[in-house]
């Protein structure tokens, strides 16, 4: 679920903070928590343990190809259409971008025609890819089930569907009329989101969990991370704060921010939200509002996509200490391959990208996360392009 970038990312970091209407965010607080001090024999010796390790393994740079050696030579003269939830969303723009590289290589065309965010945006930009007669159509981050009339549409037509996080599983979704599903493992991200927090917080300190649980994936994402946070019984979750993915988005985040530090002050020690562009630009605004330095509590990590705003932020150690990306453009390419499998009447590839955290350590001087793995080389190769 569940990112946004580009005018609508600039246009939050100058909306102001002090704004009194934390009565329009959900948030659900969790009782328990009375210091962020523990003794030494409280703390939660093995999930924090696990947490080290798991983290350790997740920060390597350089790994090599893991994804399909085989499958189709190219298809002849497709065209795709990528429905975009909104093109707003960072992650969503960015597979639409590693689609478009991909079937320039491979000799197709891409239209991309943008949801606008809404149900009835969706719905219109469904229907007409349909009626366009695309050779395949990307379901560009949004549940399918909110489309299975489009999706029943375009079965009928013998259009094939590839989803990019339009589920919470990847590959198949025979149920949601997906050809295939391109995500990282969602359950991979949040548990690697929450062990971060665990071995960064050395088992000791107060959490709150930013999500939007209108969207499935996203609520998906964050109960995850909840039921990770709590292996370490000594970490408390302060409050599940539900602010929706709108335009009153930073608004509502920058309101909620200043709650929470008036309320618990350094008691917060970590946040993790489902959207690190969408949720942490706005609430880096609020802390520094709040006379807060950009290394000070809290600690905070984005679950998901890893925009250039996230890299800039944790580079320069602004209100930002992780993210959790998304290989963007490498799953573009994976889309592509996956709908040559399609018109070839294949199996899909079944490929899954391991998870890998950005941290200042890491980051480098890059603003996106793209594998060192030659993942383009691999799949030209295999359509036998050059």
């Amino acid at each position: 679920m569940e990112a946004r970038k580009g005018t609508t990312l600039r246009k939050i970091t100058k909306r102001i903070v002090g704004i009194a209407v934390a009565s329009a965010v959900v948030a659900a607080p969790l009782v328990g928590f009375a210091s962020t001090s523990a003794n030494a024999a409280e703390v939660c010796t093995a999930a924090l343990a696990k947490a080290n390790k798991a983290v350790a393994a997740s920060v390597a740079v350089k790994a090599p190809w893991d994804g399909p050696k085989s499958g189709p030579k190219a298809s002849k003269g497709k065209t795709l259409i990528y429905v975009a939830q909104t093109m707003q969303n960072g992650g969503v723009a960015g597979a639409a971008a590693g689609v478009q590289e991909a079937a320039k290589a491979i000799g197709w065309k891409v239209r991309i025609i943008d949801g606008q965010g809404t149900p009835a945006g969706i719905s219109a930009a469904m229907n007409q890819a349909v009626t366009l007669k695309a050779s395949g159509i990307i379901v560009g981050g949004f549940d399918p089930a909110t489309t299975k009339a489009e999706i029943a549409a375009a079965k009928a037509a013998k259009i094939p569907v590839v989803g990019w996080h339009a589920a919470a599983t990847s590959g198949p979704q025979k149920d949601l009329g997906l050809f295939s599903n391109v995500t990282t493992l969602r359950a991979d991200v949040s548990k690697i989101s929450a062990d971060w927090v665990i071995s960064d917080s050395k088992g000791v300190g107060g959490v709150v969990i930013f999500t939007d649980s209108s969207i499935p994936f996203a609520e998906g994402k964050s109960q995850e991370i909840k039921a990770e946070v709590e292996t370490c019984s000594s970490l408390k979750v302060l409050e599940y704060a539900n602010i929706p993915i709108g335009d009153s988005i930073s608004t509502l985040v920058a309101a909620k921010t200043s709650a929470l530090v008036a309320k618990y002050g350094d008691q917060w020690t970590h946040s993790i939200s489902i959207n690190g562009g969408l949720y942490i630009t706005p609430m880096a605004a609020a802390l520094r509002a709040a006379g807060k330095k950009g290394t000070d509590y809290p600690h905070n990590v984005g679950a998901g996509d890893g925009s250039a705003d996230e890299y800039a932020r944790i580079t320069a150690g602004d209100f930002q200490s992780v993210t959790v990306p998304e290989p963007l453009t490498m799953q573009g390419w994976q889309i592509v391959d996956e709908f040559n499998r399609a018109f070839a009447g294949k199996a899909a590839s079944g490929y899954v990208p391991v998870v890998h955290l950005v941290t200042k350590a890491n980051a480098g001087k890059s603003t996106v996360w793209d594998p060192q793995n030659g993942y383009r080389t691999e799949y030209k190769k295999i359509w036998g392009v050059k």
